[in-house]
C-alpha cells in the first residue's frame, strides 16, 4: 500500500545556495582573507607597519620559537597564502585551516590573560572562527573552488578533515616552541 501524501514525511529542503547566501560568504572570505594577508605581508615585507622577517623573527625568538626568521617566513606565507585563498575562495578549505593554525600560536603566544582587549583574545577567537566556519560551509558560489572538480561540491568532510591537519600542525609548532 502506498502511503498518501499527507501521511507521508515531509521532505527536506535541499541545501540553499541564495544570492544573499553567497554575497555574505563573498563578504566575510574578503575581509577576513585580505586581513590575514595584510599581516602576513607585515611579516614578509614589513608592509603595513610590520617588522619584516627580521623584525618578526626577532620577536619569534624571544616568544621562545627556535629558528625566528623562519618562523617569520612560515608565518608570513602562511598567513598571506592562506589570507588570499580565502579572499579568492581558492582551496578554501585548506586556506581556512592555515589561517586556524596560525591563530592558534597567535593565541598561545599572545596568551589568555584576558578576553578584552588591551590584553584579550577576542581578536584572535573572532578570526579563529570566522575561519572555521569558512573552512566548514565553504567559499559560496562566487569563488574559484567551483572550478575545481573536487571542490566544486563543497563537503563538510573536507572542511573538517583541513581543519584537522591545520589544528595538529599547529599543535606540533606550539611543542617546538621551548
Amino acid at each position: 500500500m502506498k502511503p498518501s501524501a499527507s501521511t507521508a514525511a515531509p521532505a527536506l529542503p535541499a541545501a540553499l545556495s541564495t544570492p544573499g547566501h553567497d554575497v555574505g560568504l563573498l563578504i566575510l572570505r574578503l575581509v577576513l582573507g585580505l586581513t590575514m594577508a595584510a599581516h602576513g605581508a607585515q611579516k614578509l615585507f614589513g608592509w603595513f607597519g610590520g617588522g619584516g622577517i627580521s623584525g618578526t623573527g626577532k620577536f619569534f625568538t624571544a616568544s621562545g620559537y627556535p629558528a625566528g626568521d623562519a618562523m617569520a617566513v612560515l608565518a608570513g606565507l602562511t598567513e598571506t597564502l592562506g589570507g588570499l585563498g580565502l579572499a579568492v575562495g581558492l582551496l578554501t578549505p585548506l586556506a581556512g585551516a592555515a589561517v586556524v593554525g596560525t591563530l592558534i600560536n597567535a593565541i598561545a603566544v599572545h596568551g589568555a590573560g584576558s578576553f578584552f582587549a588591551p590584553q584579550g583574545i577576542e581578536y584572535e577567537i573572532l578570526l579563529t572562527a570566522a575561519a572555521t566556519a569558512l573552512a566548514l560551509t565553504g567559499p559560496g558560489r562566487y569563488a574559484f573552488d567551483r572550478f575545481l572538480p573536487v571542490l566544486r561540491a563543497h563537503r563538510l568532510s573536507h572542511g573538517a578533515l583541513a581543519l584537522a591537519v591545520g589544528i595538529v600542525l599547529a599543535g606540533a609548532l606550539l611543542l617546538v616552541r621551548g
